[in-house]
């Protein structure tokens, strides 16, 4: 077997050998996200192109061919098929981390004590190590990878020590450490970077602004800081003409300064005499300011939770795909317009929450200016305060969206029905009402996955009509209040799969099962309960496809409303009690991964 999967290493083309062995990277038995993949391959050098366009293009029919040629297994789905990460199998990888040794491609540090290294090594990656000493020749690192709960000691005090100066892509969304604001304040350094990820650290960041010296990093194509605080962009920024991903964090709080945490606040504020009695002059300047700059992050009117603050000049980013999230309250009307300059965006996060009405038609007069968009989402709600995008009824002609987020209240508006390439639509606590959305949508040829979350729907009957929703596959239904029924009329929705409620009472339950000929799986999650549940579990043991009935818990009375027993041929109770937010989560490989980040308010792409 190895020597078959040596051999078709052998026989891969030149441009894919290093795209390949690249992945040795990555530890074992983990799901490697395809877009992470791209991006790497693009900062390392590894795919030639004329623009940035075009090399997206070409680094994603390099992961194709890899696929195709089972060099690696696709791990995840979206809800459109499109793979949405991988795996390497055992034999592929002990091949790659072997030739990776020999030719000192990669190196894996992941041993305890002094590992010491030989040669001129380019691809550093520490798996979980607790490694003192390499040897290594910093001058020489490409690219520097964490994975783990240790930093590394020969790059302290800071991350991004001057030892890094010519690495070009600095991977940390695995960490489980803190990254601090002295680390970001380094970043400067690194002038030949063109890939930084902090992006869902499991650690804790305490980053709460980007430096000015950021506009240094001329080359840099990916600067992902969702995993921060910050909350307002530097001017330099505009400057960083290779961006083609600009990622920050649409929501948190800084540190232990969190309001919703009030023991955790008193406890560090009473520590703070005994720091300063401790500090010198200067460090004591230095943490009143930095104690200042945490907590306004997440306070001010520029709070990290209202998105952030974007500059004049966004409009040189020419070749931007990707930019989330902008606070459209406090970014200025001016650089609001020059956002439609930015012609190759294809993803667009923005919060509106507190923005006056003159800002919000600057807004929608760019989403119409920018034809190359694919997926928008636009949030109106800050805290627990919910904002209007009434004022999205003035766009008249949308772009071509695959997928569209929508926080707060809203009536339907006209253009819903132009959205024919729409794939997912997601809507949270728009209150709309039941006599045309369900119409409306249901007319959309190409929607796979609708989810209707926090108070989106205020009907008391959800109807899926006869001829409707066409190409629907997954439907997920969250904490709405009003609901009484989902019913399913005959003719509608041949291809639904799963169906997953949540925070739901259904006084007259769910009905019309028997009209979904590809019903894979009903769950029903937190807080659920659901009338005549014994009937609906008679209705799936008839069903030809044989659904599943999956259970958060595994009292069955929990769900019912007359706690009556049914007697299904397959009833399945999940064995760990999964988060509320985690409902259509789906637990197999191959199917479409979309779903299980559907109810999170956060970034899910």
């Amino acid at each position: 077997m190895k020597k078959i999967a040596t051999l078709s290493y052998n026989y891969l083309p030149s441009q894919l050998k290093p795209c390949f062995l690249y992945l040795s990277i990555f530890p074992e038995d983990i799901d490697i996200k395809r877009k992470r993949i791209v991006h790497r391959w693009i900062a390392e050098g590894f795919i030639k192109g004329k623009d940035a366009v075009k090399i997206v293009d070409v680094a994603e029919r390099y992961f194709s061919e890899l696929i195709n040629r089972s060099m690696i297994q696709p791990s995840r789905f979206n809800i459109d098929g499109t793979i949405k990460s991988c795996r390497v199998h055992d034999i592929m990888r002990d091949i790659m981390i072997s030739i990776s040794i020999e030719e000192n491609f990669v190196h894996l540090i992941k041993d305890n004590g002094t590992c010491v290294v030989e040669g001129n090594i380019r691809h550093v990656v520490y798996h979980k190590s607790k490694c003192r000493k390499t040897g290594l020749d910093w001058s020489h690192v490409r690219s520097f990878t964490l994975f783990g709960d240790e930093r590394p000691k020969e790059l302290s005090p800071s991350l991004f020590s001057p030892r890094l100066k010519m690495v070009r892509v600095l991977d940390l969304q695995d960490v489980k450490f803190g990254i601090s604001q002295k680390d970001m304040d380094k970043i400067g350094l690194l002038r030949h970077l063109r890939y930084l990820n902090i992006r869902y650290s499991e650690g804790y960041s305490s980053i709460y602004a980007l430096p000015r010296s950021i506009g240094k990093l001329h080359d840099l194509h990916t600067l992902d800081l969702s995993n921060t605080y910050i909350s307002t962009l530097p001017t330099e920024i505009s400057g960083l003409e290779s961006l083609c991903i600009l990622r920050f964090r649409g929501q948190g709080s800084y540190g232990v300064f969190d309001p919703d945490n009030r023991k955790l606040c008193l406890a560090a504020l009473t520590c703070m005499p005994a720091i300063m009695a401790s500090a010198n002059s200067v460090d004591r300047s230095k943490i009143i300011a930095e104690l200042h700059m945490g907590c306004s992050s997440y306070w001010s009117t520029s709070s990290s939770i209202e998105g952030v603050r974007v500059p004049r000049g966004i409009k040189n980013l020419k070749k931007l795909e990707v930019l989330q999230t902008v606070g459209i309250n406090q970014t200025s009307s001016k650089s609001i317009e020059e956002m439609g300059e930015l012609t190759q965006l294809k993803k667009l996060h923005v919060v509106t929450k507190g923005s006056n009405e003159k800002k919000c038609k600057v807004f929608c007069a760019i989403i119409q200016k920018l034809t190359s968009l694919k997926s928008v989402h636009v949030d109106a709600q800050a805290l627990s305060d919910i904002g209007s995008l009434e004022w999205l009824d003035s766009i008249s002609s949308p772009p071509p969206l695959r997928s569209l987020r929508l926080i707060g209240y809203i009536e339907t508006p006209s253009w819903f029905r132009e959205l024919r390439q729409l794939v997912k639509m997601q809507l949270l606590n728009c209150q709309l009402k039941e006599d045309k959305i369900f119409d409306i949508l249901g007319e959309l040829p190409n929607l796979m996955q609708l989810f209707i979350g926090w108070h989106a729907y205020v009907g008391e009957k959800m109807v899926f009509k006869d001829g409707a929703f066409q190409n629907l596959r997954v439907l997920l239904i969250v904490s709405q209040e009003h609901l009484k029924e989902v019913r399913f009329e005959e003719g509608t929705s041949p291809l639904m799969e799963r169906i997953n409620i949540s925070e739901c009472i259904l006084t007259s339950g769910i009905a019309g099962i028997k009209h979904l000929p590809k019903l894979n799986e009903i769950s029903l999650g937190h807080r659920v309960k659901v009338k005549r549940l014994g009937q609906l579990e008679g209705e799936l043991g008839a069903h030809l496809n044989r659904p599943t009935l999956r259970l958060l818990y595994e009292e069955r009375s929990r769900y019912d409303l007359q706690d009556t027993q049914g007697s299904p041929p397959e009833v399945a109770v999940a064995t760990e009690p999964l988060p509320h937010n985690a409902v259509g989560e789906n637990s197999q490989s191959n199917q479409p991964d979309d779903e299980r980040q559907a109810c999170n308010r956060g970034q899910n792409d």
